[in-house]
C-alpha cells in the first residue's frame, strides 16, 4: 500500500488500534546499517558561444535497490544497501581509521556495538552492491572486486559460511572505517512486528569500484541524485519508506544550498548531524489515530478507529 510514494503496509491500521490498546508487547528492535552510497557525477559541459550562463554542477548521485515484491519487510520499496548486524561482527576485526572508542562516542553505544553496526554497514555494501570499504592499509582501498573469486567469497558472507572478520584476515584487509560517515537513526515503530534500529552512514564510492548488481533481495538498481530519486517519490513513482525519502530531502537539501556539493564534502557534513534516534509514534485524537515522526511532518497519517 502507498500514499504517494510511500511504503505504508496494510496491517497497520489493526496494529496501531491494538497498540494503542495496550494489547502489544513491542519487539524488541534488532540492530542494523544502511549506507547512502555516494559518487561525483561530472560537472555539466560549459556553454559555448551564446549559449548563456554555465550550468551548475549537480551534485552527487546515490545508489538506490528496489526491493523484490516477495519480501516480508518493505516489498517493492527502493531503499538503499544494508541490513541487520551479524553476532560475529562483534569480534576481533581489522580496523583502520576512527577507534571503536570514537565512534561509540558518535554513535552513542558501547564500542562493542558500536564495532559490529560500522562492520555491519561495511559488510552489507559489499554484500549487496559489491563495493568494498576496506584495503590493504590505512591509507588504500581496493580497487577492483569485480573477479570470480570476490564473487565466491561475497556469497559466502550472504550465506554467513564465513564471517567479515575472517574474510578481511584471509585477503590480508582492513576495515576503513574512516570512509564512513554517521547521518542518521531511525527506529522501526512499537507497533511494527519486524522493528529495526538502523543507523544510517554515507560513504563514498571508492576509486576503480563500481556497484554490481548482486543483492538476491532487490531486483533494480539505480544512481540518481537524490532530487531525481526524490522527486520519483513524489510523482509515486519509487515507492520508499519514510527514512529513505527522508534522508534524500536532507541530502537534496544540502546540496542545493551549497550548489551541488562533492561525495567528500557531504561526508564531512555528516559529522556534525545529530543522531538522535526517530521513532513514529501514535496517539488518539477522538476516532482518529494519529502516526507520526518527529521532526517529519509529511509522514504523519490519521486513520479513523470507527
Amino acid at each position: 500500500m502507498s500514499r504517494n510514494g510511500q511504503w505504508y503496509p496494510p496491517e497497520w491500521p489493526d496494529r496501531i488500534r491494538a497498540h494503542a490498546r495496550g494489547e502489544l508487547t513491542p519487539v524488541t528492535p534488532r540492530r542494523a546499517a544502511t549506507v547512502m552510497l555516494l559518487r561525483d557525477t561530472p560537472p555539466p559541459e560549459p556553454p559555448t558561444g551564446d549559449a548563456g550562463p554555465a550550468a551548475t554542477a549537480t551534485g552527487p548521485a546515490v545508489y538506490l535497490l528496489r526491493r523484490r515484491t516477495s519480501m516480508a519487510f518493505a516489498g517493492g520499496a527502493y531503499a538503499y544497501p544494508g541490513g541487520g548486524v551479524d553476532p560475529r561482527d562483534e569480534g576481533e576485526v581489522a580496523w583502520a581509521g576512527p577507534s571503536t572508542e570514537e565512534w561509540a562516542d558518535r554513535l552513542g553505544v558501547p564500542a562493542v556495538e558500536a564495532q559490529a553496526v560500522v562492520c555491519a554497514a561495511v559488510r552489507e555494501t559489499f554484500e549487496e552492491a559489491g563495493v568494498l570499504l576496506a584495503g590493504p592499509d590505512a591509507a588504500s582501498v581496493v580497487a577492483d572486486t569485480t573477479g570470480s573469486d570476490w564473487e565466491d567469497d561475497r556469497r559466502a558472507l550472504v550465506a554467513r559460511e564465513v564471517s567479515f572478520a575472517d574474510f578481511l584476515a584471509r585477503r590480508k584487509l582492513v576495515l576503513r572505517s574512516d570512509l564512513l560517515s554517521a547521518w542518521a537513526r531511525w527506529i522501526t515503530p512499537e507497533f511494527e512486528d519486524r522493528r529495526y534500529d538502523t543507523w544510517f552512514f554515507v560513504a563514498a564510492l571508492p576509486a576503480g569500484q563500481r556497484t554490481r548488481d548482486v543483492s538476491t533481495e532487490s531486483d533494480r538498481t539505480v544512481w540518481a541524485t537524490p532530487a531525481d530519486a526524490a522527486a520519483g517519490y513524489d510523482r509515486g513513482e519509487f515507492l520508499m519508506m519514510p527514512p529513505t525519502i527522508a534522508t534524500l530531502r536532507e541530502l537534496t537539501e544540502l546540496t542545493e544550498l551549497t550548489a551541488g556539493r562533492a561525495a567528500a564534502d557531504v561526508l564531512a557534513a555528516a559529522g556534525s548531524r545529530d543522531l538522535t534516534p526517530i521513532v513514529a509514534s501514535a496517539r488518539m485524537e477522538g476516532d482518529e489515530i494519529v502516526l507520526s515522526w518527529p521532526g517529519h511532518h509529511e509522514f504523519e497519517k490519521r486513520i479513523s478507529t470507527v
